[in-house]
């Protein structure tokens, strides 16, 4: 009913092994990597002989023997003594520090070498991650082109206009009549609703109209940033966008409430279908909380024809002569 005498962990110190000699541990204990010591001399492990006794009478004792009756007393008597012995010798083990070891018997261990207390952990599997090399990109599938996603920048989201094509991130209340503002946008369109095709003259055009629906007058007639106040050009000119020539205007724009922004328009030709001119507008707060106007240049430069990751262009490059 308990395990054979031999070399267990030690309860009382993990680290080391201990001498089980059958009914109790013993105060032998050895280090498991330590080259096995000589097994204790049977002395030492030979379990206490319990004497058989049976009741002679009052004050009397003999050994047992006799009588058949006699002699299953006799047994009797020695297998509860052996059974309390046992049962006692587990249940008083204490540690060195006097406090109870575990009352179960040690199951055998098979070598002699310590078991390994902790193990290297296994790395898990992560997912790959996206190449630095891969642009994020926001595509404008009824024009047929693709615009680059820089840093700060995200997809709309919660926008009630069709035609923006990204937000800065994150909203702030409007300093006017109230209202949630964004500190950029930038809106593609395709120009139908006109006659005249010469980019330069559309952006001229379309500059003012620009100004007052970012900075004036919203879609339900309020005033965000108390109106605008005043305009300044900033600069103009020819633009090479997605391989063809187009041309941009940009304003500052002062206004009564809050530090006001930059507007431009840029109008380039469709590359596909009917070849409708294209309109980008690009809505910039100022101050320290707009983004930069670098960004202007950097989303213009990254334009590409859908399916062409090739052709791009920039302000000033020379494309060709604007009509």
């Amino acid at each position: 009913m308990t395990p054979p005498p031999g070399w267990y962990r030690d309860p009382s110190a993990p680290h080391q092994e201990r001498w089980w000699d059958g009914t109790a541990w013993t105060e032998h204990r050895r280090l498991p990597e330590a080259p096995v010591p000589p097994v204790p001399q049977p002395a030492q492990l030979s379990r206490p002989t319990v004497p058989l006794f049976t009741d002679g009478g009052p004050g009397q004792r003999r050994p047992a023997g006799g009588t058949g009756r006699g002699k299953a007393v006799a047994l009797t008597t020695a297998a509860a003594v052996l059974v309390a012995a046992i049962v006692t010798g587990v249940l008083v083990l204490g540690d060195e520090s006097g406090g109870p070891e575990a009352q179960t018997p040690p199951a055998p261990t098979t070598s002699a070498a310590p078991a390994p207390t902790s193990e290297e952990p296994t790395p898990s599997p992560t997912a790959s991650q996206p190449s630095a090399d891969d642009p994020a990109v926001v595509e404008d599938q009824l024009n047929g082109i693709t615009f680059p996603l820089p840093d700060g920048w995200v997809r709309p989201q919660y926008v009630t206009e069709d035609d923006v094509m990204m937000t800065t991130d994150g909203t702030y209340d409007c300093p006017g009549d109230g209202g949630v503002c964004r500190h950029g946008l930038v809106i593609s369109r395709t120009v139908t609703a006109n006659d005249e095709t010469s980019p330069e003259a559309l952006a001229k055009e379309d500059i003012q109209d620009a100004a007052d629906d970012a900075y004036d007058r919203d879609l339900v007639g309020r005033k965000p940033f108390g109106g605008i106040e005043s305009h300044a050009l900033v600069k103009s000119g020819p633009v090479g966008v997605a391989g063809r020539a187009g041309y941009f205007v940009r304003w500052r724009v002062r206004t009564a409430e809050g530090p006001g922004g930059y507007v431009q328009s840029m109008v380039f030709p469709s590359t596909v279908g009917t070849e409708s001119p294209i309109l980008v507008r690009y809505v910039f707060d100022a101050g320290e909380d707009g983004p930069p106007l670098a960004d202007m240049d950097t989303i213009t430069k990254g334009i590409r024809p859908a399916g062409d990751a090739g052709t791009g262009g920039g302000v000033g490059s020379s494309i060709g002569p604007t009509r």
